[in-house]
């Protein structure tokens, strides 16, 4: 699959986002939990991919199933500031 340079980088922000579960990345780009995982492997630094997988292992957030029903938004409300 060959992806813009805008959608790879929406990805990676995407799947950083703690509110933005993997199934909101395949919806938008076909890509479930393990492509995501390998695409960011072979995006990231080494040192960066142990982080974000570090953080997003076990984070409830990050599954539909396991989340919430209380958050019904996938970002802060202050993460879009109009300019």
């Amino acid at each position: 699959m060959k992806l813009s340079e805008e959608n790879e980088s929406r990805i990676i922000e995407m799947a950083w986002e703690d509110r933005t579960p993997f199934e909101a990345i395949k919806l938008q780009f076909g890509l479930n939990e393990s492509a995501v995982i390998r695409f960011m492997r072979s995006r990231l630094k080494q040192s960066s991919f142990k982080l974000w997988r570090s953080r997003v292992t076990g984070r409830a957030t990050k599954h539909l199933k396991l989340r919430s029903d209380e958050i019904t938004r996938g970002y802060c409300p202050t993460q879009y500031k109009q300019r």
